[in-house]
């Protein structure tokens, strides 16, 4: 799904959904954390270049990560359930430092980096919504609506930071997908080593 290198277990999304009430929480850190991350990279790159549509497209992207946020607290508080303070996100940080390690050909700048990571946590966010959905269905409605509403919004941001790393590289699709590919192998080693490593906590992480 979306270039991903490797599926996630079958069994996971069985497991997740014994403990739902922990996906959730983990979900509301991943967007906030992802509002977070897309208003950074306009501060770090706001008008870089003239480019204020990448600035524009990015504000946009964490108005609706905000949203998504709130949308999985009501869910949250509606269940009883408080959010806590956020865990470090191993998954990401993994993924970002694997960018880093790669060699870098003009135009593949940290901004094209940081986009194309963006664009592989949205990809495995929404193969995890995908199973999640698949698990729910026939069981618990509410969640099985909001598993699909976050699946069809996590393609959609993929997309979105795809295309504005296509864009950060002054057009150069073909150099970009080449490092979308380079990184998607990373980050199914680093899926497979958390999944192995991780135990009963990875069982509720959207990422890893």
């Amino acid at each position: 799904m979306l270039g991903l290198k490797v599926s996630t277990d079958a069994g996971w999304a069985a497991a997740a959904m014994r403990d739902a009430d922990a996906v959730l929480v983990d979900h509301a850190h991943c967007e906030l954390k992802a509002a977070s991350n897309a208003l950074s990279l306009v501060a770090r790159h706001a008008g870089r270049d003239g480019d204020a549509a990448l600035s524009r497209a990015l504000t946009e992207l964490a108005r609706e990560e905000i949203e998504h946020f709130q949308r999985v607290l009501a869910v949250l508080a509606a269940r009883g359930v408080a959010v806590g303070p956020p865990p470090v996100d191993a998954y990401a940080v993994a993924l970002r430092r694997a960018a880093t390690g790669l060699p870098r050909e003009p135009g593949m700048t940290v901004l094209v980096d940081r986009l194309l990571v963006g664009a592989l946590i949205e990809a495995r966010s929404c193969e995890r919504f995908q199973l999640l959905s698949e698990a729910a269905l026939g069981g618990d409605d509410e969640l099985h609506a909001l598993w699909r509403e976050l699946l069809a919004s996590e393609a959609r941001h993929y997309r979105t930071f795809v295309d504005l790393a296509v864009r950060a590289a002054g057009g150069q699709r073909a150099c970009v997908a080449d490092r979308l590919e380079r990184l998607a192998e990373a980050e199914a080693a680093i899926v497979v080593a958390l999944a192995n490593n991780g135990g009963e906590a990875s069982r509720a992480a959207i990422h890893g």
